[in-house]
């Protein structure tokens, strides 16, 4: 594991430079494809990623939290002139659903993994501005330098990534299997065992041919502009991402934001989802947990009135915005062990739905439902990994889930499992869907 403060100050050299340009992705006509990428389009939070200056992984869940505490402490780069007031990171990663699951083809991620980019593209206004990183080390200054000049003297002004068209994309997952999941929870639920759990299913895809990353980061980030596009690549080349609508943690010093994200339905029943008392009481239980969880943590903490519509290309959600003014001393760290898993992809009673799950649900999630985002100096931002997939070559790993509470059925969290996956079948060029 990579020692992130180190006894004599800075670690890493740092420069930076603005480009005439608009858009970090253009990067990959000069430099490939990023091996990390951020974007919020309505918020105006674009960045990508090439290379490792450094990287850090843990093993565990009580490894990840060290790991936090030490990427958002004081900065231990040293910059050759200004500093960025405004960079996201610089580390950039995420973490395992939970400890619980063998391999499932997530090994190279680790069950935590982070990096330092050696080159960030970000967006700064209406421009953008690059950053460099190297090693502290004799010829350090000169390796940031000639990064920067690589990279200011190709970066094309004007870009749009050639489309890859569309392609048959075969489809494998057990609708039985899955509804029969869903069966066993309602009579949990019933019996008193659980209030809410939510299961998840995977759907193998294969296309025609190798899936092209790039293109399919452009798809997602247009067709879903309320969510946030992510990408991190693992060392042997597979590629974890997707749009997620959910934040879990967004920190700027002591102040915080997050939401309740829980009740669904499609765009023609959005009407409805107000009134719905099954979708109403999944949705209350996931603003409580989270107030709960806040308070020993918040010196002021307030949440929306009532929920709102967060309205989706193909989906439409209750979300509660959630504020607060946390302690001093509290930080990223705290906040995930506080808040992840939340009743919107685990559950309620939390221990006793995360026990249903490693009995029941027959999927190693890995990073799906996991917290990713980037982590810097007493800032943070952390989603949790939905609407996803995990992808190489021609082959795909696509992962989808539903809260069941009482009165769900099987039939109908199949349908809104369904629905859920068409953003990234979509992104992933199938020209059926």
């Amino acid at each position: 594991m990579t020692t992130l403060v180190p006894a004599d100050g800075g670690h890493w050299v740092a420069g930076m430079i603005s480009l005439a340009a608009v858009d970090p992705l253009a990067g990959a006509e000069v430099l490939g494809e990023p091996s990390i990428y951020w974007e919020r389009p309505l918020a105006g939070e674009a960045m990508a990623g090439w290379g490792e200056a450094a990287s850090v992984e843990a093993d565990s869940a009580a490894r990840v939290l060290t790991v936090l505490e030490a990427l958002s402490a004081p900065d231990s780069v040293r910059w050759l002139g200004g500093s960025p007031s405004a960079l996201p990171g610089p580390w950039f990663g995420g973490m395992r659903f939970s400890q619980a699951g063998g391999d499932g083809g997530w090994g190279p991620f680790g069950f935590g993994r982070w990096t330092l980019p050696e080159v960030v593209v970000w967006r700064e206004g209406t421009a953008l501005a690059v950053a460099a990183f190297a090693p502290e080390g004799p010829g350090a200054e000169d390796v940031v330098r000639s990064l920067l000049a690589r990279v200011g003297s190709a970066f094309p002004a004007g870009y749009r990534h050639p489309r890859s068209g569309t392609q048959a994309l075969r489809l494998s997952s057990s609708r039985p299997d899955f509804e029969g999941r869903v069966t066993r929870a309602v009579e949990t639920i019933s019996s008193g065992g659980l209030q809410k759990v939510v299961l998840a299913r995977a759907v193998e895809v294969e296309g025609e041919r190798a899936f092209d990353r790039v293109d399919v980061l452009a798809r997602l980030r247009e067709q879903n502009p309320r969510c946030a596009t992510f990408l991190f690549r693992a060392p042997d080349g597979t590629a974890f991402l997707g749009a997620t609508p959910e934040t879990l943690c967004r920190l700027e010093g002591r102040r915080l934001e997050t939401e309740a994200l829980a009740g669904s339905a499609s765009p023609t029943q959005a009407g409805e989802l107000g009134g719905s008392e099954k979708d109403r009481r999944e949705h209350e239980a996931v603003v409580r947990y989270i107030l709960k969880a806040l308070k020993p943590l918040a010196e002021h903490l307030e949440s929306d009135a009532e929920p709102a519509l967060l309205t989706l290309k193909n989906v439409v959600h209750l979300r509660t915005g959630i504020r607060a003014e946390l302690r001093e001393g509290v930080g990223v760290a705290e906040l995930v062990a506080a808040l992840h898993p939340t009743p919107a992809v685990g559950g309620t009673p939390r221990e006793r739905a995360l026990e249903f799950l490693v009995e029941h649900e027959e999927l190693d999630r890995g990073w799906y439902a996991g917290p990713v985002g980037w982590i810097g100096p007493g800032r943070a931002h952390q989603m949790v990994a939905l609407r996803s997939a995990r992808i190489k070559g021609s082959q795909a790993r696509l992962f989808v889930g539903a809260g069941i509470v009482a009165g769900s059925s099987a039939e109908a969290e199949w349908r809104e499992t369904e629905m859920k996956s068409l953003a990234m079948l979509r992104a992933l060029g199938g020209g059926h869907v």
